[in-house]
């Protein structure tokens, strides 16, 4: 049996002025799946991101979450649902440290949300979700390691932390490999395999190296020029000839 529908968009549309960045765009996420979105700059790919996670809200259509319909409601609130969102800068507490960090996240979703007065060791129960988490992302040994001290490819793995600790059911990577040099790649794609299979998880990604995208991913969307040019497997987005004409160069070579 296929899995079923997660997060659907339908009929989205986001103009800008004159400027219709997203056209019309309908797509579904499967559970269980790495779902990349992709296309050349200037495809709406951001900006259907933005209107899947309620960064903004669409001019048309409609988001459907676990079949409700969530288009009006705020990232905040979307987090509480089971939706997580990384972004292409990091954002950490860079003055705590990463377990504290996380902790926080944790805390943040449970009934002791309001309580951060508290002696942390009131809430155990955050801290070991914490130190889970940190095993899933790679970070053991830099518990008590300022944020702001850690390594680039750390504080995205730190970022990764955060969002799961939070225990969404949809992850949303927004370019994670953005900043990172190509060695830090192969750790990072196998950390979020890990992070969405660690509670049978769904994610969607928005990235540019192919390389990335191509191994790690399920399903692949390809847009272009706001609508979807695309869709299907690595295999069958590599080698469809619309989608090889609309990247062109050096996009061309990877998908080759």
């Amino acid at each position: 049996m296929a899995n079923e529908v997660l997060i659907e968009a339908v009929n989205l549309s986001k103009a800008f002025g004159g400027l219709i960045a997203v056209d019309n765009v309908s797509l579904q996420v499967r559970e269980h799946t790495i779902h990349a979105i992709i296309g050349p700059n200037g495809a709406g790919k951001t900006t259907l991101f933005n209107l899947l996670s309620g960064v903004m809200p669409p001019t048309s259509g409609h988001v459907i979450f676990k079949g409700n319909d969530i288009t009006q409601v705020s990232p905040q609130r979307r987090a509480h649902l089971g939706i997580g969102r990384s972004y292409q800068i990091t954002n950490i507490f860079p003055n705590l440290t990463v377990l504290e960090n996380i902790r926080l996240a944790a805390q943040a979703m449970g009934k002791d949300n309001f309580k951060m007065l508290h002696l942390a060791d009131n809430f155990r129960k955050y801290i070991d979700a914490a130190e889970e988490v940190i095993g899933v992302v790679g970070l053991e040994g830099r518990e008590w390691v300022l944020a702001r001290n850690l390594p680039h490819g750390e504080k995205r793995k730190l970022e990764l932390g955060i969002m799961i600790a939070c225990s969404p059911e949809l992850l949303l990577f927004d370019e994670p490999t953005a900043g990172m040099s190509s060695e830090q790649v192969p750790d990072l794609i196998n950390i979020i395999k890990r992070v969405v299979n660690h509670g049978d998880r769904t994610a969607i990604l928005v990235e540019h190296r192919m390389d990335m995208v191509m191994s790690i991913s399920d399903v692949i969307t390809v847009m272009n020029q706001g609508r979807v040019l695309a869709e299907g497997s690595p295999h069958e987005i590599a080698s469809n000839l619309q989608v090889q004409t609309a990247y062109l160069g050096d996009l061309y070579g990877e998908l080759a």
